[in-house]
């Protein structure tokens, strides 16, 4: 049986350390780092990692998110808890068509959004697609049952998906790239670039996501991609010039903006 007098010792040196690296919740990370090291990690390595500036998630192995653990690894994008707004909208309209949903992930990174969607909607067809070698092996992880495929945005996705989406969705990267700086460490230094920077405005990926929305989803299907409250105006109209019903929702306790757009005989909510 482990020492309590050592185990409270180990945590309250933890805590100190991680505090005086400047990690704001330096007791619940302790608890966490603690607890990877009970399960075979070894404690200074993992502590040293995190002091160095690396994200908790890479350092876990995992994230957090929408109730589920994701796995996460070096260099790959940690799902952000605003981007949760993205799975409930999701989930939010029941799917047009008698048989499963048929659901894609664009830039889908580890893969989060699609498996916290497949978590609510057990028994969905589901397919992700991104560019990061990186990432797909996580999203594999992560969605064992769905199809993954490396590739630009559409262009991986098999012909027979055309017409058939319910539900399309992307987290496509969205920061200016004049603001890419502005971002804290762990994202600037530990994410690919790929994940973040979105181009001039920070639309120039998902412009193209909106532009070839139509011809993959099936009548009464939904495109939703998380954007910035200050985007939302420019990509709205987007939406609505690629004929798709466009909406924007707002979650103030996240910042998270969410734009939809719904193709002819989608069901409104």
């Amino acid at each position: 049986m482990a020492d309590p007098t050592a185990a409270r010792s180990a945590r309250t040196d933890v805590v100190a350390t991680l505090r005086s690296a400047g990690c704001v919740f330096a007791e619940e990370e302790a608890a966490l780092l603690l607890a990877a090291a009970a399960a075979g990690g070894d404690l200074g390595t993992l502590v040293a990692r995190r002091t160095a500036g690396e994200p908790l998630e890479h350092v876990l192995g995992w994230a957090s998110f929408a109730g589920l653990r994701i796995r996460v690894g070096a260099g790959v994008f940690v799902p952000r808890r605003r981007t949760e707004l993205l799975v409930r909208e999701a989930v939010a309209v029941p799917p047009p068509g008698a048989g499963p949903p048929v659901v894609v992930e664009l830039c889908c990174g580890s893969g989060a959004v699609a498996a916290a969607v497949l978590h609510r909607w057990p028994g969905a067809e589901v397919h992700v697609a991104d560019l990061d070698p990186a990432a797909l092996r996580c999203a594999r992880v992560n969605l064992p049952a769905a199809h993954a495929h490396e590739g630009d945005l559409y262009d991986p996705l098999p012909g027979h998906l055309r017409g058939r989406v319910d539900v399309l969705l992307a987290n496509a990267p969205y920061v200016p790239t004049a603001d890419l700086g502005l971002l804290p460490p762990e994202a600037r230094e530990h994410e690919p670039a790929l994940a973040l920077d979105g181009g001039a405005d920070g639309l120039a990926v998902l412009r193209r996501v909106v532009a070839g929305a139509p011809r993959w989803l099936a009548p009464g299907g939904r495109l939703l991609v998380e954007a910035s409250e200050r985007q939302s105006a420019d990509l709205l109209a987007a939406v609505a010039a690629a004929g798709l019903h466009p909406r924007v929702v707002a979650d103030g306790a996240t910042g998270a903006t969410v734009v939809v757009g719904a193709a002819p005989g989608a069901l409104l909510s």
